[in-house]
């Protein structure tokens, strides 16, 4: 055995003395370093890629592992004319090449044409470039699939795309609207081999785009750079499959591109919970986003009677319940001329949403804990239209338009069936409620900006005007019935029979002025002033069905007009430098609140000065290492609901009222952000700080009456903090093909809870990581595996045995086989893991998907494709929350096992005939 052991490390040490490394240094013609240069080696017998690399700040490269035969040198960078050289390996086990010297480019006669689409991801001062050839996805996959590729980029189960710990809110293809604001529009209808960049980057606002005064607003965003053979023809896909249980799933979509003009089409049907849109828009359409943000709690997102909206929640990763789709729509922009460019989209949606949900909630309060249990089931339905449009025109040189137009038109219909009951510590029953509950209704918002921009003679000097107008139109009517059993002083018996009607109304417009004149040594100065007015008016009548008789109920109804208005005006100053920008000032902002509680007779006159200072400031290391720090204040003044001292008692034992002494919440947030990327190492890193400070806070009260319904109400608090920070790192193994991916994060929230008007401190730290593995193997074999955990904790200063601490886990691996060339065999495991250490709950989920296709016609352009969905039949899905005063598990239904047989036929595949992927490692094709 020793000798065995002596001879295997002489064949290793053999082994390796034969490899050699090449290095060099990339410059111009006065010898100044080009960075990011192409560096590739090819067989002089065929031509094929052996390896590659590229140059670092320094123009340095460095190639390892190479056998000692004779190599192509080629080096390219864009502007130069194309390096080639015939090496010949030394001995030694460093070749150095010393000071290698480009060009510029007199001709593109007789050049080897390189697409250096090779480096996976490259930091373009403040926009994250992905290669989308350097991460490879399944035939006829979607976009999201391809984003659930990319290093420090994390796709949800419900769709929702995060990128460096923030949620993207916009996706665009090729710089242009897709679809209006919605990211799974494209993420989930656009097929992942056209696309051949992925740019993640914070989107300006218009005003700051024009003026280069950073005003704060962001929306982080990811642009889908389409392939080049893909912006001159047609392509898409058409799926269709039906399977057991009566599941069926239909889609298409269908994209001709060419120049200055887009024209997208996609259709969908399934019962297999597939959604192509977002949840954010159902809420946006019913308020129910308005709710969330008001104070509420969780009373507002629990699967019961309080839900009218109908909103399609997600629970634990998993969409929750049993969903049945139809949708259809078509984008088209256009480009007139040079001045004149027109985006327009139309979008309907259909769901039918069924949920059964199981909740569990332990209220903690100072004389002991309450045990809410309840059952529901709702049935929901919601039809959607939406148009989008957006025309952009300059008028000359000197003076251009842009109106921004949607208009949705929603209707909603909910009936829910729900069984509650609370109980003391001692498991003693206190009340109990069985009701049902339905509601109907529609609801029609218009928003619409228009945006003139005027550049002067002298350069810098601007001037914008902005107005904005937003309509929104609602009436719901719903109905309730149910029974309540009180047993804290014997047993009372309450029947609550009522009808509701409710109609909102709201008008908002405001106006921006906005002036720029440069100061000298680039720097500018920015004075704006903005006027915004909200009009609201809200008549909700409840009525109590009495022997069929109604009678009006004066202390549940609301008839509410209110006026917000404000006025703010401010003044900033930038600086430029080659390698900095900083930009820093203040604003005033005045605003009045004057209320009309119609029914209560009671008038609400409120007013509100703040002072609002703002700095960015951008520091660019190199071209590949930046860090961006931003401070930014601001007011959120109470909302209409938060306002109204009047009983909702949607859920009855649960109530809500709001709070007409309510003063509004002042924020102070910072963030710094890194990011910086090594070309030569194909090495990157993110990492982000991110620190906010409430004062007069918003939070949810807690109260009791004596017969233990729980009364939550949003008072104010002395402050609040949350600081939150996320890194990720990631690195290749070139050698075995593969990639890791490392993130962490971390979150401490302190604050304050109310219960039963006691105030008490509360902490809440979150510990979380992910790690990703991946590897290829030639267009044979691939494989991801990951693992993201989250340590959650609550300490509760008012009772410290009600402190609690739990975790989630999910753990994946996917894998890819194709076999015979035309065969793929791929597989799926999601282990999803839910426990408390305070109560020694534990709930395993796996969720196990495994497909067989077979690729058919030319090009591989059709696909059969036999699948099994959740192997295991675990139709569950699991959500555990800590909050100010409670923890809450709630457990629904979601789709079981179901066989499938599918086709899937992708439209002109010929434009790409071979498939044309990377070499192994993923990260370069050449065409000669």
């Amino acid at each position: 055995m020793k000798r065995l052991l002596i001879f295997l490390l002489f064949i290793t040490q053999l082994s390796l003395a034969q490899k050699i490394t090449i290095t060099g240094q990339v410059v111009d013609s006065v010898s100044h370093a080009l960075q990011g240069a192409t560096v590739i080696l090819l067989n002089p017998k065929d031509s094929s890629l052996v390896n590659f690399g590229a140059s670092n700040n320094s123009g340095q490269f460095e190639i390892k592992n190479l056998e000692k035969i004779e190599y192509i040198l080629k080096i390219t960078y864009v502007g130069y004319k194309t390096y080639s050289s015939l090496l010949h390996v030394t001995e030694s086990e460093v070749m150095d090449l010393g000071l290698i010297k480009m060009y510029p480019a007199q001709t593109k006669l007789d050049e080897v044409v390189i697409q250096s689409e090779k480096i996976p991801v490259v930091i373009k001062r403040d926009t994250i470039e992905y290669n989308a050839l350097a991460f490879k996805t399944n035939q006829n996959s979607n976009v999201e699939e391809l984003l659930k590729k990319l290093p420090g980029v994390e796709v949800d189960n419900d769709g929702t795309i995060r990128s460096q710990g923030e949620q993207v809110k916009r996706i665009t293809v090729d710089g242009k609207t897709f679809f209006g604001t919605d990211p799974k529009l494209a993420t989930r209808n656009l097929p992942a081999d056209a696309i051949d960049k992925v740019q993640v980057f914070d989107k300006k606002s218009d005003q700051a785009t024009f003026s280069g005064i950073d005003d704060g607003q962001r929306e982080k965003t990811i642009n889908l750079e389409l392939k080049e053979e893909k912006r001159n023809g047609i392509f898409g896909n058409v799926q269709g499959g039906v399977g057991t249980d009566d599941r069926f799933a239909a889609k298409a979509n269908l994209n001709r591109f060419r120049k200055g003009q887009q024209l997208s089409v996609l259709g969908m049907a399934n019962n297999t919970n597939e959604q192509g849109f977002s949840m954010e828009e159902y809420m946006s359409f019913t308020g129910g986003a308005q709710q969330l943000m008001s104070g509420r709690g969780q009373v507002s997102v629990q699967l019961n009677s309080n839900n009218q909206s109908g909103i399609p929640l997600n629970i634990g990763g998993r969409n929750s319940g049993i969903m049945t789709n139809y949708a259809g729509g078509v984008n088209f922009n256009n480009e007139f001329n040079k001045k004149t460019e027109l985006n327009t989209s139309y979008f309907y949606n259909y769901l039918d949403h069924d949920i059964d949900a199981t909740t569990e909630r332990t209220n903690y309060l100072s004389n002991g804990n309450l045990q809410f249990n309840q059952h529901s089931r709702q049935l929901n339905t919601n039809a959607n239209h939406r148009v989008n449009a957006t025309l952009e025109h300059k008028l000359d040189s000197m003076n251009s338009l842009k109106m921004v137009t949607s208009v949705t038109y929603n209707e909603t219909e909910s009936n829910t069936k729900s069984e509650s009951q609370n109980l003391d510590a001692g498991g003693i029953l206190q009340n109990e409620s069985i009701g049902s509950t339905s509601s109907a209704g529609s609801s029609v918002n218009l928003n619409t900006n228009l945006l003139w921009r005027h550049r002067f003679s002298r350069k810098g000097r601007t001037l914008s005007v902005n107005g904005q107008l937003s309509v929104t139109d609602s009436d719901r009517d719903g109905d309730q019935n149910a029974t309540n059993i009180y047993y804290t002083e014997g047993e009372m018996v309450n029947n609550v029979l009522q009808t509701n009607i409710q109609e909102t109304n709201t008008v908002s417009y405001s106006g921006t002025l906005s002036y720029t004149e440069p100061l000298g040594k680039r720097r500018y100065l920015e004075a704006n002033y903005t006027f915004r007015q909200n009009l609201n008016d809200v008549d909700k009548r409840v009525y109590d069905v009495e022997n069929e008789d109604y009678v009006f109920n004066s202390s549940l109804s609301n008839q509410y007009k209110s006026d917000y208005q404000y006025h703010r005006a401010g003044l900033n100053l930038r600086m430029v430098r080659s390698n900095y920008n900083l930009t820093f000032g203040s604003s005033l902002q005045q605003t009045y609140l004057d209320g009309d509680l119609i029914l209560l007779d009671q008038k609400i006159s409120k007013s509100y000065q703040n002072i609002l200072p703002v700095a960015h400031f951008n520091y660019d290391f190199s071209t590949t290492k930046h860090l961006r720090f931003d401070y930014e204040t601001s007011v959120q003044e109470p909302t209409i609901q938060q306002l109204q001292p009047v009983v909702d008692n949607s859920d009855q034992l649960n109530w809500y009222i709001g709070n007409p002494n309510l003063r509004p919440a002042y924020a102070h947030n910072a963030r710094l952000n890194f990011m910086t990327f090594e070309p030569g190492k194909f090495v990157s890193f993110f990492a982000f700080v991110d620190a906010t400070y409430t004062k007069n806070s918003i939070t949810t009260a807690q109260s009791y009456t004596e017969e233990q319904v729980r009364i939550s109400t949003p008072v104010n608090v002395s402050s609040n903090t949350r600081i939150n920070t996320d890194a990720t790192f990631s690195f290749p193994i070139q050698k075995f093909g593969s990639r890791f991916s490392l993130s962490a994060n971390v979150t401490r929230q302190s604050g304050v809870n109310v219960v039963e008007e006691v105030e008490s401190g509360i902490l809440q730290k979150t510990y979380g990581g992910r790690l990703r593995y991946d590897y290829r193997y030639k267009e044979v074999f691939d494989a991801s595996l990951s693992a993201n955990i989250s340590r959650q904790s609550t300490d509760y200063e008012f009772n410290k045995s009600s402190n609690q601490l739990y975790f989630n886990k999910t753990y994946t691996a996917e894998a890819n086989l194709t076999i015979l060339k035309n065969y793929q065999l791929s597989s799926s495991l999601e282990y999803l893991v839910y426990e408390s250490k305070t109560t020694d709950y534990k709930q395993s989920i796996p969720l196990v998907n495994l497909s067989i296709s077979r690729f058919l016609l030319k090009a591989k352009s059709g696909e059969l494709k036999f699948s099994v969905n959740n192997l295991l039949d675990k139709n569950i899905g699991v959500s555990q929350t800590a909050d100010v005063n409670y923890f809450q598990r709630q457990t629904t239904n979601s789709l079981g096992r179901y066989y499938m047989v599918s086709f899937i036929y992708a439209i002109n595949k010929q434009l790409n005939p071979m498939g044309m992927r990377p070499p192994r490692g993923g990260m370069m094709r050449i065409i000669r």
